[in-house]
């Protein structure tokens, strides 16, 4: 199958990004990093995750983040709402779009959010349920789609069919997560190509963590099968906080250095981003993990 003409990135730097960070970020800091990205032309920001201040105190701020957005025509600013309780309080901020998040493997679905993997889809069914009421599109997410830390490797059938139940409950698209980034290409082709026996390839994303540098590799191996939506984090931010040693999602920078190598249309300044990617992690404190972001700032 050939390469998509062009690819849709879906920045999870403001929430998966920074939500495992030790110390405080301020809100400005979050508001602004969203309003830079949107400079730069990423259209797809997923800026707030409306969770339990008890369990990820960082985002705590969520509603103010939400309802002091910048907003730009033409980019989504979507939340993470795991819950009745946090999809009311997104839409009280006017979000546009929400994403739930299941897993394909029993004991992280457990970590995770406390309950087994057909407990956390039960759970979203009044979420989608509520969210369609409202208007609000709904993203769902799979987990451990190419591994997991406490059950190791996890049959391709069996994310198969928690994708396809987060589809046919009336999510519009799924992202499939290496979320402990031990995929390899050859793993992930395999993975889209059962999930793909139930779901449009036009409906699924990418999302891989970085952990043993095969990201771009897998992101490469799954463009070639038709996946033309990949979720990425600027500076290579984030990590999981129930899967120790993961490191962050693939960096945005990097993957769109790949696109324009391939000559894949992605509307995004690369030049900005890497900017972007230069002044967060300066910021906070943290090392840029983009290869092209500390390319580009050496120069």
């Amino acid at each position: 199958m050939a390469f998509p003409q062009h690819v849709r990135l879906v920045e999870v730097g403001p929430r998966d990004g920074l939500q495992n960070e030790p110390e405080p970020i301020s809100t400005t800091t979050k508001l602004e990093l969203i309003e830079r990205l949107g400079a730069a032309g990423i259209r797809y920001i997923e800026a707030a995750s409306f969770v339990s201040p008890k369990w990820v105190p960082q985002m705590a701020d969520h509603q103010q983040v939400m309802k002091n957005l910048a907003r730009r025509d033409g980019v989504t600013y979507a939340a993470l709402t795991p819950n009745l309780k946090g999809l009311e309080g997104a839409l009280e901020c006017g979000v546009e779009e929400v994403a739930v998040f299941g897993a394909a493997s029993e004991a992280f679905s457990q970590k995770n959010i406390n309950c087994s993997v057909a407990e956390s889809l039960a759970r979203f069914e009044p979420v989608l349920e509520r969210a369609q009421q409202a208007g609000v599109r709904v993203r769902g997410y799979v987990s451990c789609v190419l591994g997991c830390p406490y059950e190791g490797e996890i049959a391709p059938a069996k994310v198969a069919e928690v994708a396809k139940a987060l589809y046919e409950m009336g999510c519009y698209e799924v992202s499939l997560g290496d979320t402990i980034g031990t995929g390899t290409p050859l793993k992930a082709k395999r993975m889209i190509e059962a999930v793909a026996r139930d779901i449009p390839m036009d409906k699924l994303a990418a999302h891989f963590h970085d952990t043993y540098g095969q990201a771009l590799a897998n992101l490469y191996a799954v463009m070639e099968e038709g996946i033309a939506v990949v979720d990425s984090s600027v500076a290579g931010l984030g990590g999981c906080p129930y899967a120790k040693g993961a490191s962050g999602n693939v960096a945005s920078e990097d993957v769109v250095y790949l696109l324009d190598g391939l000559g894949i249309e992605t509307g995004i300044d690369l030049e900005a981003l890497a900017a972007t990617g230069t002044w967060i992690t300066q910021a906070i404190g943290r090392p840029n993990r983009s290869k092209v972001g500390v390319a580009l700032a050496s120069r």
